[in-house]
């Protein structure tokens, strides 16, 4: 098979490592990819958002099948294209993808169908929203309606702060169009949880739960960004909250879904929190989660063509998704100063991998025969191992074999969740 992934980060070098498994494949193609993942797919410079283009591609190349992993694309129903020239793929159509594509959209679900989350209230008008804030109290949460990279959410400390947030995404339009519409969220607090699933619209199969580190500096300080890493699974995450969150967030929102007529085919996610009063969804992704991608896929014992197939064909069972026993972590290498300004270009240096460690490419071009910075998050530092604390000492010793100018990572990935087992 010639298979085609939409994407270009360390998530989607996660992705094609596991796939580049399954003895069917004859091809991958990275579209756009980057100079990592060139070292397991053939990469050609086409935009994860260009549908057209990534349309064309796959017309030209006999393409099998398609993983659509990012959030634009899905959004802007790459999906649905592909799939009316015949190619099937793996992940949301348009009208599914919305859960993501839309924080309004998927809070109205919620609250329609009775599925835990925050309160909350929506706005399109900054002054109306201002007001709302000004008789609230803090910390509160505002979010942007669309994508943001995942750093359309502030928690605010103080109303000043939710002012500034809602000037910022409202009037100056720092992520565009997606503040035409903000929510203003009651603070939720509890350890957070990753969950992300597999669903062909009937069945739903979580993967193993992780736990990601949002901040860029160490102690969870400094601004939100995509992700400083993950460790899997997350220990706060007990059969008994899985059992309840199956019965009251997972099978309730897939059936959600269908009741509005946008069956969910693909990876959806839940970002949860574990409240006093019980968890509660803190958003959905509408794909695989990165990092979280990069600390659950090398714990897969299953096949991930096959599962993603049955997900296509609507043919899924539990039994299709096995986990290797053990933990997994993620160090994220990153730009000095991300996620604001950095610098890149930078000479990249890799060293051999062991059986249980890998390296997911994010933001990396080849330039001659050399590997160069070219991103906030350059990569991902991943060990797997019997136990967690092996694991996060694996990743750790693992990322500081990997050179590269102006490097930064976070040192306390994997602290809170080894302190919740001891």
């Amino acid at each position: 098979m010639n298979i085609l992934v939409v994407g270009g980060g360390g998530r989607e070098h996660a992705v094609i490592k596991s796939l580049k498994k399954n003895n069917s494949v004859e091809k991958i193609y990275a579209l756009p990819g980057n100079g990592g993942i060139a070292r397991d797919a053939e990469c050609y410079p086409v935009k994860a958002t260009d549908v057209a283009g990534i349309v064309e591609f796959a017309k030209t190349h006999a393409v099998d099948f398609a993983v659509v992993t990012p959030d634009d694309p899905l959004v802007l129903g790459c999906v649905d294209a592909l799939e009316e020239i015949g190619i099937p793929c793996f992940g949301p159509k348009k009208n599914a993808a919305i859960i993501e594509g839309s924080k309004v959209f998927s809070k109205d679900l919620m609250q329609k169908y009775g599925i835990p989350t925050a309160e909350s209230r929506a706005f399109t008008d900054a002054d109306e929203a201002i007001a709302y804030l000004k008789a609230g109290s803090f910390p509160a949460v505002v979010k942007a309606d669309g994508l943001a990279l995942g750093k359309g959410v502030v928690i605010a400390q103080t109303f000043e702060e939710a002012e500034t947030a809602v000037r910022e995404i409202m009037c100056d339009k720092v992520f565009g169009a997606s503040g035409n519409s903000i929510l203003v969220e009651e603070f939720l607090t509890g350890p957070e949880v990753s969950v992300l699933s597999f669903t062909d619209g009937k069945t739903v199969v979580p993967m193993i739960s992780s736990m990601d580190h949002k901040r860029a500096k160490d102690n969870d300080e400094g601004l939100n960004t995509g992700g400083m890493g993950t460790v899997a699974p997350n220990p706060f995450f007990t059969e008994a909250v899985a059992k309840e969150c199956m019965e009251k967030i997972f099978l309730p929102t897939v059936r959600a879904m269908n009741a509005e007529g946008r069956t969910f085919k693909g990876c959806l996610y839940f970002g949860l929190m574990l409240t006093p009063k019980g968890p509660k969804v803190i958003e959905y992704n509408c794909r695989f989660g990165d990092p979280e991608t990069q600390v659950v896929l090398p714990l897969l014992k299953s096949d991930l063509l096959e599962i993603m197939l049955a997900v296509n064909k609507g043919t899924l069972t539990p039994d299709m998704v096995r986990f290797r026993n053990g933990a997994a972590c993620c160090v994220v290498l990153a730009s000095e100063g991300y996620p604001k300004s950095y610098q890149t270009g930078y000479e990249l240096t890799l060293p051999e991998t062991e059986e249980n460690e890998h390296i997911f490419v994010a933001g990396a071009k080849k330039e001659g025969e050399k590997l160069l910075t070219a991103g906030g998050r350059v990569l991902g530092a991943v060990a797997a191992a019997d136990t967690l604390k092996q694991a996060v000492e694996g990743a750790y010793a693992l990322a500081e074999k990997i050179k590269f100018e102006n490097a930064y990572m976070r040192k306390d990935i994997g602290k809170r969740a080894l302190s919740a087992i001891r």
